[in-house]
């Protein structure tokens, strides 16, 4: 049976979203940016729909190439799995592993892990993503990364988990020196706090709730992508709110920042490493063995 919707021409709207141009879709494809424009015209010839708004400086998705390219994205995902486990099933040690870590984290967290897994000369890729909120649990349940660090409780789905707690993260509710909150009298009420936009990390998750912690009703927000974006939006002056204290402290001791007591305190919360409990590849296992006892990361949270 024929479908005008390949995985090629998937790739191709992907890139396009993704870079902000036809250009830049030819560049990360290696390929012409005419032979881009042949197979978004020939696909939308075959769907007998328009995909891109034209009429502009440059191309728009319209509302069926949006709808097309956000479903086509589950089938790129399930195809790039698909290719994986196959490869995984022929070898006895996986080609990849993906390792989605929680936003409250550093990555280097991980680094000394990934320097010893790299002396062992096995022939795996290791890909590490970072996540925010309830992204952590949904990119493991997904199954867009094989292991977790930092996954919380409140956003964890049902699931057949292994999972281990590696620590506790504590908060710290912190203003730029020169905010109004920074001379306020402690501790401050929910009235003095929403009257300022919150500083907030966008939740990455795609099909689990989307979480949020610490914002009260009608209170304003800015968003940005991650933690090291809320960081800097509160050192700007631009947002208040909680963050991770161990993340925070040099900034804290220099000034920075000033932590300001709250009326009612945001009690911590315990991280933890999760798995499919199923999925026991060598890489994998390495990986779950070396990081649920790894002292670079209890040591951090327990600082």
């Amino acid at each position: 049976m024929h479908t005008a919707i390949t995985i090629d021409a998937l790739k191709v709207l992907d890139a396009i979203d993704r870079k902000g141009s036809f250009a830049g879709a030819a560049g990360e494809l290696f390929r012409v940016p005419s032979a881009i424009s042949y197979t978004v015209q020939k696909l939308e010839e075959d769907l007998n729909v328009v995909l891109f708004d034209r009429s502009g400086h440059r191309a728009v998705l319209t509302p069926a190439g949006l709808y097309l390219l956000e479903e086509g994205r589950t089938l790129l995902d399930a195809a790039d799995n698909l290719a994986h486990s196959t490869r995984q099933v022929a070898q006895g040690w996986e080609t990849r592993l993906r390792i989605g870590f929680n936003s409250l984290l550093p990555a280097e967290c991980l680094f000394p892990a990934i320097k010893e897994f790299y002396a062992l000369g096995v022939p795996v890729d290791v890909q590490i993503t970072e996540e925010v909120f309830a992204g952590t649990w949904d990119a493991l349940q997904s199954r867009r990364v094989d292991l977790i660090i930092g996954g919380d409780d409140i956003s964890k789905p049902a699931g057949n988990f292994t999972s281990h707690i590696l620590g506790n993260m504590a908060f710290v509710f912190a203003v730029a020196p020169d905010h109004p909150l920074a001379s306020a009298e402690e501790p401050l009420s929910k009235e003095d706090i929403r009257r300022f936009p919150a500083a907030v990390a966008a939740d990455s998750s795609r099909a689990l709730p989307a979480g949020h912690a610490g914002l009260f009703h009608r209170q304003r927000t800015l968003t940005g992508a991650n933690i090291d974006h809320k960081i800097a939006m509160h050192k700007a002056g631009l947002g208040v709110g909680w963050l991770p204290r161990t993340r925070v402290m040099e900034l804290l001791a220099s000034g920075q920042l000033i932590e300001k007591r709250v009326g009612e305190p945001r009690q911590p919360i315990a991280l933890q490493a999760a798995r499919h409990a199923d999925d026991k590849g060598k890489a994998l296992m390495w990986f779950w063995h070396r990081l649920t006892k790894d002292a670079t990361i209890t040591d951090w949270l327990d600082s």
